[in-house]
């Protein structure tokens, strides 16, 4: 499954699978069963954690599975939204698929039946510490397959319990280790990752398309963006990004060749800037990396999500495994390192906005972007604030999480990953880096109005003002800035996005 795959079914595509895949999952659950009571295994006949010193007698095994559950949905905070939810619950369905966690049939079903019927348990933000799996997210989700606790069908609220009714499901019940294989593992970083990764890609998307809209409407110089510049730097990054600078400039009539005659004005002084400035003439360098990295994003995320992540490993074919695959060092990082990308792309947003809102440094437009009687009306000038106000909030958000160990469960858990708090502040910086982005489309459109461009431009770049001006018109002294930004937002990463087929 790849990414548009996965996207797909957290927005509604069905998700089929196939007979094989349940044949697995009976088979290792069968195994699991039929060994259960010869050997020693973690989490079915011992307690869990610090407590798997202890034994736990056969008549005790189903309640123990229901204790961990109870005991560990424990967490707090703004509830996860539904879309990453419905991730956590897909990715966990794909894992049990492969046949390697002894997990029940009927649990599996119950995912997949969620999915199906547009039902997500409530899930609160805080809790995991990303080892062990991000048990207290998956504890929460579990305990909706048991028809505990709230969640919503469709976006209402409503008691789990309710809302199974209605739509005729039962709760399941839990066996051997169904507890413990549903709070396992990385489902809710890897879940959120790859929403994620969807979201950086579709911001780099509009970085290149903003960018290219702000060098038609500045009428610069072209060779910043031409394969022998780019090509002689050896990143693909960069040659993809400046690859896709000239395909969305292709046709464009106000950009200029450098082999132009550039005549000066007789005082010694050129008429035209030699050179733009580095937010403007170093795109390709800037969003190349970010690009790299997205990628490599991407593929360490499918990677995972196509991992076995439980502990034990049940695999009928070689036995029990005990070890730690439930670890999440790898998405945390990832997670880290994608978020330091996307606060230097709202960078790069923040620093074109205030290249085309101050006129000192342009030349070319009136001071923020004014269209009326400067001084009188103020243009895009609180517009900036905001801008510049978010741009700092996710700098501070750059701070690693991975590194941010600390040791829990009686020292059990003596290094853990932090990846789901990686992946949420990852989520909140892509948050921040959309708004940027949509203030800084409000500023490029109103740069082409003033220029007087709208009709000179590339086919990508009408396109781009066309979509930014059926949700905001230009911004005036009797305009609602707020809601311009938040229409721009909506058209920019709602409307447009990957919806279900």
């Amino acid at each position: 499954m790849d990414l548009n795959a996965f996207v797909g079914i957290v927005r509604g595509d069905r998700f089929v699978s196939d007979e094989p895949s349940w044949d697995r999952v009976r088979r290792s659950f069968a195994y699991l069963s039929e060994v259960a009571h010869k050997q020693v295994v973690y989490g079915i006949n011992t307690g869990f954690g610090p407590m798997a010193q202890h034994a736990v007698s056969a008549a005790d095994h189903q309640a123990l599975q229901y204790n961990l559950v109870r005991s560990h949905a424990s967490g707090t905070g703004t509830d996860l939204p539904e879309e990453a939810v419905k991730a956590m619950m897909l990715v966990r369905a794909i894992t049990f698929l492969h046949g390697r966690s002894g997990v029940s049939e009927p649990v599996v079903r119950q995912l997949i039946a969620f999915l199906d019927h547009g039902i997500c348990p409530r899930v609160p933000s805080l809790g995991g510490v990303g080892a062990s799996g991000d048990l207290t997210q998956q504890a929460h989700l579990c305990l909706g397959l048991i028809g505990e606790g709230r969640g919503t069908h469709h976006g209402r609220s409503d008691s789990m319990s309710s809302i199974l009714e209605r739509c005729g499901l039962k709760p399941v019940h839990l066996q051997l280790r169904d507890g413990l294989a549903m709070l396992n593992g990385t489902a809710a970083m890897t879940g959120i990752g790859l929403l994620n990764v969807q979201r950086a890609h579709t911001l780099i998307n509009h970085a290149i398309g903003l960018s290219a809209l702000i060098t038609e409407a500045l009428g610069t110089w072209t060779d910043h963006l031409g394969e022998p510049l780019n090509g002689a730097k050896r990143h693909k990054g960069q040659q993809e990004a400046a690859r896709r600078m000239r395909e969305a400039l292709a046709g464009a009539q106000s950009v200029r060749d450098r082999m132009e005659h550039l005549s000066s004005n007789g005082s010694g002084t050129f008429n035209h800037m030699v050179q733009e400035h580095y937010s403007i003439r170093c795109v390709p360098q800037v969003v190349g990396p970010i690009l790299d990295r997205v990628n490599q994003c991407e593929r360490t995320l499918l990677d995972e999500l196509h991992s076995i992540d439980d502990n034990p490993l049940i695999d009928p074919d070689n036995g029990i495994h005990h070890g730690g695959n439930f670890h999440g060092d790898q998405v945390s990082l990832e997670m880290d390192t994608l978020r330091l990308a996307l606060v230097k792309l709202c960078m790069l947003a923040e620093r074109q906005l205030n290249f085309l809102l101050n006129d000192k440094v342009n030349q070319r437009f009136t001071p923020f972007l004014n269209l009326e009687a400067p001084g009188l009306t103020l243009g895009m000038q609180g517009m900036q604030f905001t801008a510049t106000s978010t741009t700092a909030e996710c700098q501070a958000l750059s701070t690693s999480l991975y590194v941010h160990s600390i040791s829990n469960n009686n020292d059990n858990q003596d290094i853990v990953s932090m990846g789901t708090n990686a992946a949420l502040a990852t989520a909140r910086v892509i948050g921040h880096a959309q708004r940027v982005q949509s203030i800084l489309a409000i500023a490029a459109a109103q740069a082409v109005d003033i220029a007087v461009l709208p009709d000179r431009l590339s086919p990508a770049g009408k396109a781009m003002h066309s979509l930014i001006r059926s949700a905001a018109a230009p911004i005036r002294s009797t305009s609602d800035p707020a809601a311009a930004i938040d229409a721009v937002h909506d058209a920019l990463y709602v409307a447009t996005r990957p919806s279900a087929k």
